[in-house]
């Protein structure tokens, strides 16, 4: 289990302490209104001698972004039970260990689900109607000079097939079919009372699509899950938008095909090397590039924190958490 009494003081045992666990690309916008609230220990200030003082009797951690989480973290706070995460994802924690310590784990749950859902669909409405690349025309005055900009396509009536139809996924869903789209989806099972089409696999889905719309989570079964097989699948015509994880691609096989134009555009929010990004991709007019913005509104920060807040007041009330992860 994961609290055990022997590295605790009674000095310590009954303070409402919580680690505030970041990195260092990550700032500290939350730790003034929780230092109100609770004893909080940052894992990044070093001078702080409390630090290692009262590790040990750490329960809880709030997880700033992608801060990894390995075994090595753990160790450190050796009576910790609960990590309260702030992302939609929990790839950067290490489930398997936190499931054999006994750990519970939640994530930030819908907090971002309806902002992520409307950049995807800005996303797919921009590489098919080429909004950023008729701005970039007008802008650089190519307009009086070339005359008319190339054609866009429609988006009402294309086939969408959405990877990981999940809160995020099931939004998108229906902002598109409001647009006329018809929608299917795969994803680890078939989804019961959806009216969307199934695919029990990404192949078929893309066969069946014009567009591939990429919201699942990146594991060792999604890694490239979108590689040469499903480019050809999608075909020439097609559209990959990721606002999943940049890893769900391989990024080197898309730039050839779209340099020969063996499918039609891409949107990404995500990359596998954030923040960098294939400079192949920086100068194709048929791909619309985000940097990792899709969850950031004021509105999503300001759920994310009613969430976390909620959650860290629940684990001390002994209350049920929301957004919790269910291990397999």
């Amino acid at each position: 289990m994961a609290s055990s009494d022997q590295h605790q003081s009674p000095e310590t045992t009954d303070l409402r302490l919580l680690i505030f666990h970041r990195s260092p690309k990550y700032g500290n916008t939350f730790l003034p209104k929780l230092k109100t609230l609770y004893r909080v220990l940052d894992s990044l200030d070093e001078s702080d001698p409390s630090l290692l003082l009262l590790s040990g009797s750490v329960r809880i951690m709030l997880s700033i972004g992608f801060t990894p989480v390995t075994s090595e973290t753990l160790n450190k706070y050796p009576n910790l039970e609960c990590i309260i995460g702030t992302s939609a994802g929990f790839d950067h924690f290490d489930l398997a260990e936190c499931r054999r310590r006994g750990i519970r784990v939640t994530t930030a749950g819908d907090s971002f689900s309806d902002n992520v859902a409307d950049f995807a669909v800005g996303l797919l409405i921009d590489v098919l109607r080429r909004v950023s690349a008729a701005d970039r025309f007008v802008r650089a005055g190519s307009w009086p000079i070339k005359g008319k900009f190339p054609l866009g396509s429609k988006v009402g009536g294309k086939r969408v097939g959405i990877v990981g139809l999940g809160s995020i996924g099931s939004r998108i869903g229906k902002r598109l079919e409001a647009f006329g789209c018809s929608i299917a989806y795969t994803s680890k099972r078939m989804k019961p009372n959806v009216p969307f089409c199934f695919h029990s696999n990404i192949h078929d889905l893309a066969i069946n699509s014009d567009v591939l719309i990429l919201c699942c989570s990146s594991t060792k079964e999604t890694h490239h899950i979108v590689g040469k097989e499903v480019l050809t699948a999608l075909g020439k015509e097609g559209v990959v938008i990721n606002v999943g994880r940049g890893a769900l691609v391989d990024e080197k096989e898309l730039v050839q095909f779209l340099k020969r134009g063996e499918i039609g555009g891409a949107g990404f929010d995500v990359y596998e090397n954030e923040p960098y990004v294939p400079k192949e991709l920086c100068v194709l007019d048929n791909v619309v590039l985000s940097p990792h913005i899709a969850v950031s509104t004021p509105e999503s920060f300001e759920a994310l924190e009613e969430l976390f807040t909620y959650n860290i007041q629940a684990f001390f009330s002994n209350k049920p958490l929301q957004a919790q992860i269910e291990y397999d």
